[in-house]
């Protein structure tokens, strides 16, 4: 083969050269310090960068030699001659022609050179696509930067020479020192291949780039890394499939692999109560999982984790992921990781080297599964026993059932609802909490999923139910009603020791969350087919005697029944689950870390929703609104009172004195750590808007009168109002003492009226004269009477006294307003204008808003008592 610049082989030439100079040249050609200037027959003009900042300057001749080259290379350095610099312009000519860079405008015409004219070739379009990483450091942020750019470069092959740019010449191409090839561009055929570029989005690049630097062509880029995805997916196979050439550099960041499946394997372990699940893909033959991409994803792009963020993306858009241990990328439609991200959240909670190829879920967490459902098909490997609970899971709303046979009572749709719901919980072995507001008929459901399960045969062994001591009247009154036919124990007062003998002739035991930790060592030594906790709200403690007991029993099956399972924080809800699937949040700390501060504190609305989406299945909400749209209305009125001369004047004094004693609480042990003093405080306050004779001997309680409080002269009037016109009043107070005062008014204006207190032994009789009409007014405590009660008689609620909890308030006016009410109900609350108890509404509001956000999907606000709620509860009277 004959030598020919050219065509530069640097084992034909290198023998020129010491190994040091050769050596040092290529450092230079990688670093391209040498820039080539011009090439006539055998000689190369070149200049070349230093160590320094000095620039010198080569003239290099080579000269045939038997089958190699002779070079006589001088340059303006030291050295002079064959140095470095000469080295480096003859590597650098050579990395050139081997790239394929079109030479021709540095050759020089020989005069003595052949030209040869070849007309009519058609311009082949030519697209190289590369990709280059640069790191710097950004001095407004501090911290080092990663900038990735992106660059295509489009040239035109005539014959297997390129050219680029605007044709404004023919294209020369040197055949060797005698030949020189002369081809007229086709300047009509490359514009349209430049406008059938345009067409995909790609924009001439107004910057230089190292993405391409040293590759020939007009140089094109995209706005940013959806549009370079979108180019390479879409508009690539069709510019290939129209014959363009495609080179892809090896560095092209968008050069993706295939997905060629996804893939969930589950491996179930039936003894335990949790399972490992593993999702990947499979690229190239290779399976992987997902997990550890997906967190290095995250820590690239932490609003993954942001629901608002996920939501906005579009489920055809995509994502890059770097694949392990290689260069390559894939690209992840948002179609899967949408549900993905929100199913398996918990999977971000945790250190990221806890994080291997699995994770490892509850078994109650199989709910979630089905989420997986959406977006690409899965192909499932594994737990198909664990798949079928999921499914069951996941169709409790559809199922229909009916009610069994000698139910004493209609259910209505959404009761037969719940009672599916019970059952299907049931089959499965676990449990839930049917949280629907009070007189949607929990009770009634309950005995009806108890009758189903004698009539099934699967009432083996009794059911247990723990209630508060109010309600054990109610429970055996509904029992004997709808369900006569089962068998009822009432484990209550000083003879109920003699009847532990008879608890397995029974179908239903009763007993109360005080005597349970007294009777522990009795009842746990038995099983229950059914353990079930009425007013849950009870257990919200777990700490408490009554939890710890519960959580001792043994039950196939247990269930909560609650209107409030979330009064005051998410504790209270965790508390419940504690006893229903011991565990399955984690342990206490573990929930405050993931949940509770995230939500109550943060106002995390993704933590917010994997929380609402894990318990979902094992808590059936409904309020009255929803499901019993028959019932009349229901009006509540804030009715604003003016407090007393007297009533002003020792209010803003206890302010005062209880104001600094707060705040030099708060200053001694901080916030968090005085809560007692505050509620005592804010007690105080409380009590002085309601009337100054509770305040004891400190308010002169003995010269008051009913005259002295501004909110009792209004209830009176009130009061005489109501009963003039016919109404049945409920009239609430947290303060027995208050309906102490109340009643020795009613007493002087002989209104007629009923008294149910946490003291009151016999609490039918007092129920059912009111329902029968005895009596026009029913003075209740907020606690004794807050739950289990059936009061439709009444038309009309007041509440004296505003407490914290939104929710308490709630039950408590639910006594009327409930199913079988057929009047429209009004609530009235007595607030003392510009005081202590108009604060309260307002945090109350905020306790609302948490509840509505865990249990029925709305957002939440924080809530938590800050210095700024202190100080407005503080604050003096306002006119």
């Amino acid at each position: 083969m004959s030598l020919d610049i050219l065509h530069l082989h640097q084992q034909d030439w290198r023998g020129g050269f010491g190994a040091g100079d050769f050596s040092r040249g290529l450092g230079y050609a990688e670093q391209k310090r040498s820039k080539l200037l011009s090439l006539k027959d055998h000689t190369l003009l070149a200049s070349c960068r230093g160590s320094g900042a000095q620039t010198y300057q080569q003239r290099i001749t080579l000269h045939p030699y038997g089958q190699s080259w002779s070079v006589s290379g001088h340059c303006s350095c030291p050295v002079g001659y064959n140095c470095k610099h000469v080295a480096a312009a003859l590597l650098t000519l050579e990395q050139q022609q081997q790239a394929g860079i079109d030479l021709s405008p540095l050759i020089v015409p020989s005069p003595q050179a052949e030209e040869q004219l070849i007309e009519g070739v058609k311009p082949q379009p030519v697209l190289t696509l590369g990709s280059h990483v640069r790191v710097h450091f950004d001095a407004r942020k501090g911290r080092m930067q990663e900038q990735t750019q992106h660059r295509a470069a489009l040239a035109f092959d005539y014959q297997g020479h390129l050219a680029y740019g605007k044709p404004s010449k023919d294209l020369l191409v040197r055949q060797g020192p005698r030949l020189t090839l002369r081809i007229p561009r086709d300047a009509e055929a490359e514009a349209a291949l430049r406008r059938r570029l345009d067409d995909t989005g790609l924009q001439v690049a107004l910057r230089q780039s190292e993405a391409l630097a040293e590759h020939p062509g007009e140089h094109f880029e995209l706005p940013g890394e959806a549009a370079w995805l979108a180019f390479v997916q879409q508009q690539l196979p069709l510019l290939r499939a129209q014959g363009w050439q495609i080179r892809l550099q090896p560095e092209f960041q968008y050069n993706l692999a295939e997905v060629d499946d996804w893939y969930a394997e589950i491996e179930d372990a039936p003894e335990h109560d949790w399972f490992d699940l593993e999702l990947g893909i499979e690229v190239e033959g290779q399976r992987l999982s997902l997990l550890p991409i997906l967190l290095q994803a995250i820590r690239q792009k932490p609003w993954l984790l942001a629901g608002e963020a996920l939501a906005q993306r579009a489920d055809e858009e995509m994502l890059l992921v770097n694949l392990p241990h290689s260069q390559r990328r894939i690209a992840l439609p948002f179609a899967r990781l949408k549900p993905l991200l929100a199913t398996l959240g918990e999977l971000f909670f945790r250190d990221p080297d806890e994080i291997g190829q699995r994770v490892r879920l509850g078994r109650a967490d199989a709910a979630r599964l089905a989420d997986l459902e959406q977006g690409p098909a899965l192909n499932w490997q594994g737990g198909e026993q664990l798949r079928g609970f999921a499914q069951r899971l996941q169709a409790l709303p559809e199922r229909q059932v009916k009610a069994p046979r000698g139910l004493q009572a209609k259910l209505r749709p959404y009761q037969l609802q719940g009672l599916a719901w019970m059952q299907t919980l049931g089959e499965l072995e676990v449990g839930g909490v049917l949280a629907d507001d009070m007189g949607l008929g929990k009770t009634l459901q309950t005995l009806a999923h108890i009758l189903g399960e004698k009539q099934a045969d699967r009432l083996d062994h009794p059911a247990l139910i723990v209630m508060p001591t109010s309600l054990i009247p109610n429970w055996q009154d509904e029992a004997a009603r709808f369900t006569p036919q089962l068998r009822v124990l009432a484990l209550h007062g000083a003879k109920r020791r003699g009847q532990f003998a008879l608890i397995d002739q029974h179908d239903i035991i009763l007993t109360t969350y005080a005597l349970l930790p007294r009777d522990l060592k009795v009842l746990a030594a038995r099983p229950y087919r059914l353990l079930i906790l009425d007013e849950a709200q009870n257990i919200k403690n777990p700490r408490s005697k009554a939890a710890l007991a519960a959580g001792q029993l043994r039950a196939r099956q247990r269930l909560c029944l609650t209107g409030t399972p979330l009064e005051n924080h998410l504790g209270e809800l965790w508390s419940l689950f504690n006893f229903l699937m011991p565990g399955w949040l984690g342990d206490a700390k573990a929930f405050t870390r993931d949940y509770r501060t995230p939500i109550e504190k943060q106002a995390n609305e993704q933590r917010l929703a994997h929380l609402r989406g894990r318990i979902k299945p094992f808590v059936l909400r409904r309020n009255k609104e929803q499901v019993a749209r028959e019932l009349p209305a229901k009006t509540e009125i804030t009715h604003w009172v003016e407090l007393s001369d007297a009533q002003r004047d020792r209010y803003e004094t206890l302010r005062l004195a209880m104001d600094k004693k707060v705040r030099a609480e708060i200053a001694r042990q901080g916030l968090a750590r005085s809560q007692i003093v505050i509620l005592e405080a804010l007690l105080r306050l409380r009590q002085a808007c309601c009337d100054l004779r509770l305040l004891g001997d400190e308010g002169n309680g003995a010269a008051l009168q009913a005259s002295d409080s501004g909110k009792l002269s209004a209830l009176l009037e009130m009061l005489e109002e109501l009963v003039e016109e016919g109404r049945r009043v409920l009239l609430f107070s947290q303060f027995t003492s208050m309906l102490a005062l109340i009643e020795g008014e009613l007493q002087a204006r002989r209104i007629g009226y009923a008294k149910l207190t946490g003291s009151t032994q016999d609490r039918r009789t007092p129920v059912q004269q009111f329902q029968a009409g005895q009596f026009p007014v029913f003075l209740i405590s907020l606690k004794a009477g807050g739950a289990g009660l059936n009061l439709t008689a009444a038309d009309t609620v007041i509440h004296f006294d505003p407490w914290w909890n939104p929710a308490a308030e709630a039950q408590a006016s639910d006594r009327a307003y409930r199913i079988g009410q057929d009047k429209p109900v009004f609530v009235y609350k007595l607030i003392a204008r510009g005081s202590v108890e108009e604060k309260i509404q307002q945090l109350q509001q905020a306790k609302a808003n948490l509840a509505r956000g865990v249990l029925e999907g709305g957002s939440q606000a924080q809530w938590q008592m800050s210095e700024d709620d202190l100080q407005a509860l503080f604050a003096p009277l306002s006119d």
